[in-house]
Order: structure tokens, then sequence, then C-alpha cells
């Protein structure tokens, strides 16, 4: 059933056993999952279903993040509208459709790593490869399998690494318009289902001992508010809104819900994008013989392949996780002149290029936004960072000219080594957890009286090392195996970052049996409180190179399944 939050009268208490917070991925996932049982769900959506300027405003943040302006701000990250961020998955995936790619984490990924701070999950991937598996019908991808020889044939033939150092990994790709009409219909249709759009959550509010969520205040941009009582409540809005949901709860507990150890909003974490420069092959029919590590269609699913450690290499060298992805270039390319030209500087990661952007929207909005002099001088300075972070987005834009990690096809040319003469070695980084990195709310408040997010973000010593190192690493394989001398472009020494985040944030209430380091349990369950779930990537104590989505999805349906686990007890106590 379809309801639109701006027509529920003021002070309404609407009665539900579950409240499910959020109509992203994860909560559209956990709302299928429930369809049909013997109990009532309310989804509530801050948004409708299409994208509107009003709502999208409620994702504003107070300003540039502090420690690394290059980090995004939050409200770059987050989408208010039904669906959430599968609504601009912007990787093209065949026939004019766009979706995101999948992987699950690696073994490691979960484990205790003794040269990672903080490292190591309550579950390990035995306990999610069930729910990878069905994760992968509901996101309507390929079957759960990534072995490389169930994807290769004679045309497709993965990098033989003699010595263990680097392995094959595949990735597969779904689409993104399952989420935001396939399913919206099922759910419309359903009866114990109530899908409620513009319905922005302002509060958990508690019993007197902050023990049980009693209820869920809400309020909408009408002016309106109302209450929705349930017997469970789950925050599936993503790694930064559930924290500031959190924080924001703070009539009882004054430091936020769950927040008895101030852990909320720490550990945020995001996978970086890092440029090491070209490959240069000693033979161009090399390049043809690569077509695994470009998208393809097997047996009616997407693939490609990219190139990364084994756990070994990672535990010897004490490495992070990273994945290395090859896109081919054109020998004669105005790419190459203008990196001649141009200084290395700090490029993408260049106050300028987010100064231009603060500038952008706050011209769109027909608002100055705070500490324009600051801007206008980040402007000045950084002239030659922008004109390359402005060349290099309309490069990547235009089409049959280049590859990049949302758009593939490279291998399906006519002769590819006639007309590239080498590949972009580009990386995707996990990030170490790290307690000052973290989110807060600041004094500004949104529209609807909620305090703003405040982003405190920085890359460490770990993380700057580990991919130097990872860097190095690749360059001697490379060459070790044929393919070739990757030439290495650094930022000043180093590793050339051209984006600080993939819009991945994780770990914001991050998972641990002990409530002294973790916000909520092995469950999903906050550490505390009797009935409170969180489903997304907020819960990752780490977070690996992989998209997160996939890991989302298996997570969303094991706390579905605990919700009816959890609703089977109760009617058998009832009884």
């Amino acid at each position: 059933m379809l309801i639109d939050a701006r027509h529920i009268p003021s002070g309404r208490i609407i009665d539900t056993e579950v409240c499910i917070v959020g109509a992203g991925p994860a909560g559209i996932a956990i709302a299928r999952e429930l369809n049909g049982q013997d109990f009532r769900v309310y989804l509530l959506e801050t948004g409708g279903f299409e994208a509107n300027p009003e709502n999208q405003n409620l994702a504003e943040d107070a300003g540039l993040p502090i420690g690394d302006a290059s980090y995004p701000r939050a409200c770059y990250t987050r989408e208010r509208i039904f669906g959430g961020t599968s609504t601009v998955w912007p990787i093209d995936i065949g026939n004019g459709n766009k979706g995101v790619r999948y992987v699950p984490l690696d073994s490691i990924d979960f484990e205790k790593r003794d040269w990672v701070p903080y490292s190591g999950w309550p579950i390990d991937k035995n306990d999610l490869d069930p729910y990878y598996q069905r994760a992968h019908r509901v996101c309507q991808s390929g079957p759960y399998d990534y072995r490389v020889s169930t994807w290769e044939d004679e045309t497709a033939q993965q990098i033989l690494f003699p010595d263990r150092r680097l392995r094959t990994q595949i990735f597969q790709f779904g689409p993104r318009d399952i989420f935001s009409q396939d399913y919206r219909q099922e759910l419309e249709a359903s009866k114990t289902i109530n899908l409620c759009t513009h319905a922005t959550v302002l509060e958990l509010e508690t019993n007197d001992l902050a023990q049980t969520v009693t209820q869920v205040r809400v309020g909408t941009l009408t002016g309106n508010q109302f209450w929705v009582k349930a017997k469970f409540v789950i925050l599936a809005v993503g790694g930064l809104e559930a924290p500031r949901l959190l924080l924001l709860s703070n009539r009882i507990q004054q430091a936020g819900l769950g927040n008895d150890n101030d852990l909320v909003g720490r550990f945020l974490m995001d996978h970086q994008g890092v440029r090491s420069g070209l490959l240069t092959p000693p033979d161009r029919r090399i390049i043809n013989s690569l077509s695994l590590y470009d998208t393809r269609v097997v047996n009616g699913a997407m693939v490609t392949a990219k190139a990364v450690f084994t756990e070994e290499t990672m535990r010897r060298e004490k490495l992070l996780n990273i994945c290395a992805a090859f896109y081919p270039r054109p020998a004669r390319d105005t790419f190459n002149l203008l990196r001649t030209l141009l200084p290395q500087g700090m490029r993408y990661r260049s106050p300028a290029v987010e100064s231009a952007r603060v500038l952008k929207h706050a011209i769109k909005n027909r608002q100055l936004p705070d500490n324009l002099l600051s801007h206008l001088t980040n402007l000045a300075t950084g002239l030659d960072d922008l004109i390359y972070a402005q060349w290099r987005k309309g490069y990547n834009a235009r089409k049959n000219r280049t590859y990049h990690f949302d758009k593939g096809g490279w291998s399906r040319v006519e002769n590819p080594a006639k007309q590239f003469a080498c590949f972009e070695i580009v990386h995707f980084t996990e990030q170490s957890p790290d307690p000052t990195n973290r989110v807060t709310l600041s004094r500004e408040k949104d529209p609807l009286g909620g305090r703003k997010l405040q982003i405190h973000w920085r890359l460490n010593d770990l993380d700057l090392l580990s991919i130097r190192k990872a860097q190095s690493l690749f360059v001697e394989e490379f060459d070790r195996v044929g393919l070739g001398r990757l030439t290495l472009e650094l930022d000043r020494g180093a590793p050339q970052f051209f984006t600080s985040s993939i819009h991945h944030p994780m770990g914001t209430t991050r998972m641990h049996d002990n409530p002294q380091e973790g916000v909520v349990d092995a469950q999903c369950k906050v550490h505390g409180i009797s009935n409170l779930y969180i489903a997304g990537s907020s819960v990752f104590p780490t977070g690996g190179f992989a998209n997160p989505t996939l890991t989302i999805m298996a997570l969303a349906l094991r706390v579905a399944d605990q919700i009816k686990v959890n609703m089977a007890q109760r009617s058998t106590v009832i009884h």
C-alpha cells in the first residue's frame, strides 16, 4: 500500500509491528523479505518517486569536511528519493541501462589483521555466503559464482601469475531500475507493507532507560508530524544518516542512542580511486589477450576482472586490500600532452576542485556559500588542478573515446591492438578504520530542525604507505609476467588520487560483540537496545576494496531473517 506522509494528520500515532527507515536498496530488500508475513510493516522514505530539490536539501551538511577538504560533502553522497543511491548508479551495463558492480568481500577482509588496527568482524565470510547467494537473486545479477574459470573462454583468459603474489578477481553487474521501478510495484501492491513517502524520521524515541525504541517521530516538509509505534525498528539509511539519527535521538541519552562508548559516527571509511600510470606492453598484441579484464556478457551476465593480491601476499607485505583495473589508451592522445604541460600537483584532491563544486552549487541555489573568500583563493591558487580535473571529466564523458570504471566495452572494438597502445592502471583501495575519521552533529539545522552533519576525514600513514607499497608490487608483477612496464606517475611522491571517495561511506556504527568496541552486535542489533537494528554499510568494521552493495544486501537479508525469528518468538509467547 502506498501512503503519502504529507496527508497524515499531525499528532497521529500509527501502530505497526516493524518500522523500516529508508527505502534504498537495503530497506527495499528487507521490506520484500517481510512481504506477506502475518504482521504489518511500515517502510518510511524521506523522498518521493522523483528527484526533488526540497527533499534533497535535507541532505545538506554543515560545509567542507574537516581534515581533508577533498572528501565530498555529505550532500553529494546521499539521495533523498525512493530507491536511494541506486537511482544514480552510473555504470553502463548495455542497451542504455545503468547499474552497479557486485563482488563479495574477501575472507581476509573479515579477519583481525595485526597490521590493521581495529580490524576484525564478529562474523566471517562463511556466515554471509548463503546471504550473498540470496542477494544475487534480489539484485538480478548472475549466479553467486566468482570462480574465474566460470567466466573464461578461448578469447578471454586470465593472466597467469605463477608466483601467486597476484590473482584475478571477477566482478559482476546488476541493473539499478529494479529497485526504483520493479520492486516499487511489488510494495505498492502489498497488503502487509505500507510504503510511506515524504516521511522524514526526526527522532527515535525510547523508554526512560533508553533500552527500547518505543516510537519513531516523523515529519514532512508540509509541517505535519506523526509517530510510528513499532515492535522492531530497522535503520536502512546509509553510512552517514544512520549515525546522524542515533546522535539526533538524544532526549534520554545526551550523547545519542547506542553511544555510551562514544563510538557512533567514528571509524568513517570510504574507497579511494588511485591512478598509478600507464602500462605499456612490449607487444601490442598483448592488448587483445586481456579482454577478460573488460566488461563482457557471459551466459546472460555482465562481468569483468581485475588484478588483486592474494591473501598470502597481503599478510606477508602487510597490505590493505586493493585491486587494479586496466583501461586502454590510444597511442596519440591529448591526455598525454596535458600531463606533460601541467605540473603534477594535487589534481583531483585539490581544494580548488571542491571549491569549484561548492560555488557551482551556491550559484544554482542563488545563495552565497560560507567562507567565500577562502573558496575564491582555492580557485586562484589551484587553477592548474582545476583545469586538469575539468578536462579529465570531459575526456571520460566523450563517447567511444575512452574507457573508465563506469564505461567498458573496449575489447569489442575492431582489433583493439591497432587502436590502443597502453593501459591506464587504476586502483580502488581499502581505507583502514580510524576513530578520528568521523561524523558529528554541527550547530546548523536543516529545514525540519535536525542538526546537520559535519564530516572529519583524512587518510592516515597506513593508508598511504600501503598504496605505495602495492603500486611497487604491481610494477614488479606486471613486468614479471610480461605485461610490460608500468610507469608510476605520483603526486609529489605520493599516490595520485583521482577521487578521495567513491561515495561508499562505511564504518560509522561498526559491528563488534563487545559494546566498548562496536555499536551493533553480530546480528546488527544496537548494543543495549532491545529492538533497534541497523542494515547498511555503517556496520562494516572494515570495507576491503569491494563495492559494498552486495554485502549491504546480504546483511539486510540477514536482518530480515532475524526479524522473522523475533516475530515468531513473540507470537509463540503471546499464544
